[in-house]
């Protein structure tokens, strides 16, 4: 296959713009389609910059609107889904599964060959230490139902008689230079005297750099349109990890907040609608949601062996070499901050 082209979801995020800086490095790719429902001021500039061979193309708009979906897919020979886990507030089982399914529909239509999905963080319910595929429990979180329908779509017939290959990726709390949540607790801290509201000491898992997730998906491309690895590779789904040593991890829960988990999970749901239905109004970040809540009270890890046999997968970033990026980010947010504070007083 010559002169493919790929789409990209989410592509103003903060895994999408990592994936995307890696695509036009991909020989006899033709053109990356770069998707979301808005982009951050200068984004576009810095995407511009990026095409060489390349074409660069910008989709504005909505996920879960059918013909901007189907216009988007037309030509296109690979789609790379990452919407879902990019909003960390408000992101609702409407926006994980229906538009999930809508775009694979478009790709029925428009007869794109290879899907990959990335999935977020498993359910606080479960205790699970080095995980692999073959022994994973089914849950009904709602991004594990778009991914159990990205899986099950593997080898549904094409609009142009050819079949659709579908595969799924699971990293866990992906962290590295420019993450929205981690720059949230950062800046929480530094408006509190560099101190954190609470902490959980119940949550352990293995941290995957952005760098190397994104790395991942190249991989996985590249797998789907091989012939020879594609058979071991199609319907399934890999756990995305590297060589980060499991931490004990804490995120901003009020310590106020003594309620039941379950019903922290579905109060952080409600909070989660009340944000999306502001969102015409005014930005509401609500104080946690089912995501933090799941990520400072689960013990999961997870290890990367079968990505690394199907997928030829080792992580591209080094452990010190990821750690060593996101301190020198960390340190700029520091010093903006001061920066600011000095402003302020002068």
């Amino acid at each position: 296959m010559t002169g493919w082209s790929c789409l990209v979801t989410g592509a103003g995020g903060f895994l999408g713009q990592r994936i995307i800086c890696l695509l036009v490095e991909e020989t006899e790719l033709k053109e990356i389609r770069a998707l979301d429902r808005a982009f951050r001021p200068g984004l576009r500039e810095e995407f511009s910059k990026l095409q060489n061979k390349t074409k660069l193309t910008v989709l504005e708009g909505d996920i879960l609107d059918e013909p901007f979906l189907k216009r988007a897919c037309q030509d296109v020979s690979v789609v790379i889904h990452t919407a879902c886990i990019i909003d960390i507030f408000g992101v609702t089982h409407r926006v994980y599964h229906e538009c999930t399914q809508l775009l694979l529909e478009a790709c029925v239509q428009a007869s794109v060959p290879v899907f990959i999905y990335t999935t977020g963080p498993n359910s606080y319910k479960e205790i699970i230490e080095n995980a692999h595929e073959e022994d994973f429990l089914e849950n009904a979180w709602p991004q594990m139902l778009a991914e159990k329908a990205v899986l099950a779509a593997n080898g549904w017939t094409l609009k142009n008689g050819d079949t659709l290959y579908t595969c799924a990726l699971r990293p866990m709390y992906i962290y590295g230079e420019g993450s929205p949540f981690l720059s949230a607790n950062i800046n929480e801290a530094l408006n509190n005297n560099g101190i954190l509201s609470s902490v959980s000491k119940f949550s352990t898992v293995n941290p995957v750099y952005v760098g190397n997730v994104a790395w991942t998906h190249i991989l996985a491309l590249r797998a789907l349109r091989d012939p020879k690895k594609a058979p071991s590779v199609q319907g399934q789904f890999y756990y995305i990890s590297d060589d980060m040593p499991h931490q004990k991890f804490g995120l901003c829960l009020d310590s106020r907040w003594s309620l039941p988990l379950s019903l922290m999970y579905w109060i952080g749901f409600l909070l989660e609608i009340v944000s999306l239905l502001l969102r015409p109004i005014c930005t509401y970040l609500p104080p946690f949601d089912c995501h933090t809540v799941t990520l400072s009270n689960s013990m999961f890890t997870s290890s990367y062996k079968n990505a690394q046999r199907d997928l030829a997968y080792k992580p591209l970033y080094s452990w010190e070499g990821a750690k060593q990026k996101t301190m020198e980010w960390v340190g700029s947010l520091v010093d903006r901050h001061k920066e600011t504070l000095k402003s302020k007083t002068q």
